[in-house]
């Protein structure tokens, strides 16, 4: 199983393509319920698509620390491409 952090560039690209980075981000680092609602969700999609992205993206939202981190990667990273 691939780290969380493996899929963190391609997000962001996918993101930023569509100028959805800074949205994302802002959603990201505003709500703690609601990422942990999105990563069940996620979970239980899973029992129909199999998707290595979707499990990463699933244990992302699940923790806290990981879901910062990847907010300040998109506004970070941003500034640096």
């Amino acid at each position: 199983m691939k780290s969380t952090r493996e899929f963190w560039r391609h997000w962001a690209e996918s993101l930023r393509r569509y100028q959805l980075h800074e949205l994302a981000a802002s959603l990201l680092e505003a709500g703690s319920p609601l990422t942990l609602l999105g990563a069940q969700a996620l979970y239980f999609g899973g029992g129909f698509i199999q998707n290595e992205s979707l499990d990463a993206l699933a244990r992302l939202l699940e923790d806290e620390a990981e879901t910062r981190a990847f907010a300040d990667f998109l506004i970070c990273d941003g500034m640096t491409s």
